[in-house]
C-alpha cells in the first residue's frame, strides 16, 4: 500500500486528490509552480473541510491534522522519496510530457506515477516515461470535486503491469473511492457517455426546444441528476468541455463533433462560474 504520496497540480482536481488522500491518513506532497498557488490550493482545501464539518461529512478534529498531512512544494525533485505519484495538471499533452520526464528522472525505481488525464491515451503519455517505468505507469481518473465524488476511472496502459493495476485499485478503495477498471480508449468510458449526453443538450438550446434551465430542472427531476448539464458545464468550463470534445471528434468522428453554440460561448468569455458568466449569469443567480 502507498503511504507517501505526490500530487502534481494544485488546481481544484489536484488539490482535493491531495485532501482526500491525507484525509486517508496518507503523508502528501503537493507541488505547484508557485508558493501562492500552494498558499491558495490550503486556503481551499481548509475551507473544503469546514464545509464538510458543517454537513457532517467529517469531524471537527480532523482539520488540523489533516492539513498537517499536507506538505507543499514547486520542485519536481522533492518527489524523490515518494511512492506513487499523481499528475494532475493542465489536459495538455506537452505539459504533461515535460511532468513525467521529470518524474522519471529524480523518483524511486520503484514509485508508481499515474496521470489524472480525462482524454489523453495513457500508453501515449507513458511513452515519455523509460521503458522500465512503464509497467508501474497508469491512469487514475478522478471525478471533481473529488471530496465527494466516488468514482475513480483506473486505466492501465499497454506496458502497465497487472500489479500495478492492482496496487492502484487497493489505494482507491483505501482513501474512500469505488474504482473501475476502464480500457485505454479516448475519453475513457465516462466522458464518452457524458460529452454525447451534453452535446444532445446544447442542440435542444439551439432548436429552441428549451432553455438551458429547462434543460437542468428536466434532467434533475427527470432523470435523478444531482445537477444539469449546463450547471455542470459551468462548473467544470465550457473551455475544458470544448477541448474534451474536440479531442474526441478526432478520435470518433460526427457524434462527439462540438456544437456551434458552445465555441461561441468560449470565443465569447462565456466560460462558467469563474468567469461570472456561462450559460448562467452569476452576478444574479436566477438570470440567465
Amino acid at each position: 500500500m502507498f503511504d507517501k504520496v505526490g500530487v502534481i497540480g494544485a488546481g481544484l482536481m489536484g488539490s482535493e486528490i491531495a485532501l482526500v488522500s491525507a484525509l486517508a491518513g496518507k503523508d502528501v506532497l503537493l507541488t505547484d509552480t508557485s508558493d501562492e498557488a500552494l498558499a491558495r490550493a490550503v486556503g481551499n482545501l481548509a475551507m473544503v473541510i469546514d464545509k464538510g464539518i458543517r454537513r457532517g461529512f467529517y469531524q471537527e478534529d480532523q482539520k488540523d491534522a489533516t492539513l498537517a498531512r499536507i506538505r507543499t512544494s514547486t520542485r519536481l525533485e522533492d518527489h524523490a522519496d515518494r511512492e506513487l505519484v499523481i499528475e494532475a495538471v493542465f489536459e495538455n499533452e506537452a505539459v504533461k510530457a515535460e511532468v513525467f520526464r521529470t518524474l522519471d528522472r529524480v523518483c524511486l525505481p520503484d514509485a508508481c506515477i499515474a496521470s489524472n488525464t480525462s482524454t489523453i491515451s495513457i500508453t501515449t503519455l507513458a511513452s515519455y516515461v523509460s521503458p522500465e517505468r512503464r509497467a508501474r505507469f497508469l491512469g487514475t481518473h478522478f471525478f471533481s470535486p473529488v471530496s465527494r465524488m466516488k468514482l475513480v476511472e483506473v486505466i492501465p496502459g499497454i506496458d502497465t503491469g497487472d500489479g500495478t493495476v492492482g496496487l492502484l485499485l487497493d489505494f482507491c478503495r483505501d482513501i474512500g473511492k469505488v474504482p473501475i477498471r476502464v480500457k485505454d480508449v479516448v475519453g475513457f468510458a465516462v466522458n464518452r457517455v457524458l460529452h454525447v449526453f451534453m452535446i444532445e443538450a446544447m442542440r435542444l438550446v439551439e432548436e429552441g426546444v428549451c432553455t438551458p434551465e429547462e434543460v437542468d430542472i428536466a434532467c434533475k427531476l427527470g432523470l435523478g441528476h444531482p445537477v444539469g448539464p449546463f450547471e455542470l458545464l459551468d462548473a467544470v468550463t465550457n473551455s475544458l468541455s470544448l477541448q474534451a470534445q474536440e479531442i474526441l471528434f478526432d478520435a470518433y468522428g460526427e457524434r462527439f463533433r462540438p456544437r456551434p453554440i458552445l465555441k461561441q460561448m468560449v470565443k465569447a468569455g462565456y466560460n462558467g462560474k469563474k468567469a461570472g458568466r456561462g450559460w448562467y449569469r452569476y452576478n444574479r443567480p436566477n438570470d440567465r
